[in-house]
């Protein structure tokens, strides 16, 4: 019997980033307080990242990830080395539901541009180095999107459509280093589909705001080569185990889902503040996988597996099993701070969301 071959996204998935170790704590408080040097920084967080990878590929992931451990916050650390932007204190940090974040943001200083220096690739090659042929690499970056606030453009240009062009050119050429360097999968993480998704914008605004996302993640992927995977992962916010919006796709569905040439889109659907599975009626049959996030990583608590394979036949309804796939709802620690719930807890975790996948799906193994 021929063995069916599942291309990226997998049927057990992961959003990417995971829990700094006590180990990569210590030291970067060292570095911060100059008992140690960037290079001996990176020497303990490379071990470290050695460790995580050899234990997502125990717990049965086909595509692993670094964890973001390069990096402080899931977006700003990226953002922040692409030429013409910088990071600063602002003077207050992200309103989440119950908390407010770390004071830390990305603004323009000018003109936005490809940097070919970009500390993400050489923590790409150092990434490959470590999994060998072991696994699939996964890398993470902010979707351009993001960039389209009117804080972060910060009057360097005079609209979003007069930025468009310069954001689109500067992820078009980071892609190609990516891909040149031996990256075959990369997700795209989006708060900015959440943003227009559940705001109180007019309808006008969201629809001009969500054709525009569209089109500037299209443009970048054009020429995208046939065996690299792009996803994309729309989140509600991740900060020390709280979330930050609240709402369903629907507003966003009609233009996103339909329109958006990734090849998958990992969705947050562990509580009712995703709305429910009808917005994906909208997803291409044949089309883009559909990852549900249906296992929190905010919390330890195993899901019920029961409860989660229902789900899963619910969401059958609208999308074809065999264009879905499940991982946890988002990273277990989108910034440098972490969710709250234990490293053992976040293994068992995706561990949990590999044990489903091997009952739904009979191409998994």
């Amino acid at each position: 019997m021929t063995k069916t071959i599942v291309k990226a996204p997998f049927r057990a998935d992961q959003v990417g980033s995971l829990l700094r170790s006590e180990t990569i704590k210590i030291a970067r408080n060292e570095l911060k307080e100059g008992k140690i040097s960037q290079e001996q920084f990176r020497e303990i967080e490379v071990q470290e990242i050695k460790r995580i990878v050899d234990k997502q590929i125990e717990v049965g992931l086909q595509a692993v990830t670094e964890g973001e451990f390069g990096r402080d916050w899931w977006h700003s650390t990226f953002m922040e080395h692409l030429l013409g932007a910088e990071g600063y204190i602002p003077e207050h940090g992200y309103g989440f539901k119950n908390q407010e974040t770390d004071p830390y943001d990305v603004r323009l200083v000018g003109k936005v541009a490809y940097n070919p220096s970009h500390p993400f690739f050489q923590q790409a090659k150092d990434l490959l180095e470590i999994v060998e042929e072991r696994a699939m690499v996964k890398f993470t970056i902010p979707s351009p999107n993001q960039f389209f606030h009117p804080a972060i453009i910060n009057g360097q240009y005079e609209s979003f459509d007069d930025f468009a062009p310069d954001i689109i050119e500067a992820y078009r050429e980071t892609i190609k280093e990516f891909y040149r360097i031996g990256i075959r999968y990369i997700q795209l993480d989006d708060v900015y589909l959440a943003v227009i998704a559940t705001s109180d914008f007019t309808p006008e605004e969201k629809k001009y705001r969500a054709e525009l996302a569209v089109s500037v993640v299209n443009s970048i992927l054009q020429d995208k080569p046939e065996d690299l995977t792009v996803t994309t992962h729309v989140c509600r916010g991740n900060y020390r185990s709280d979330y930050h919006f609240a709402g369903g796709y629907d507003d966003i569905a009609p233009i996103i889902f339909a329109n958006e040439k990734v090849d998958g889109f990992f969705l947050e659907y562990d509580t009712e503040r995703a709305g429910s599975f009808e917005p994906l009626k909208h997803i291409p049959k044949g089309g883009p996988k559909v990852v549900l996030g249906l296992v929190t990583s905010k919390f330890g608590q195993l899901e019920d597996k029961e409860t989660i394979k229902a789900r899963i036949r619910e969401a059958s309804q609208y999308v074809p099993l065999e264009q879905l796939c499940i991982s946890p709802q988002c990273g277990f620690a989108s910034t440098h701070h972490g969710n709250k719930l234990t490293e053992e807890e976040q293994w068992q975790k995706l561990k949990f969301v590999v044990d489903v996948a091997k009952e739904v799906w009979d191409d998994f193994n």
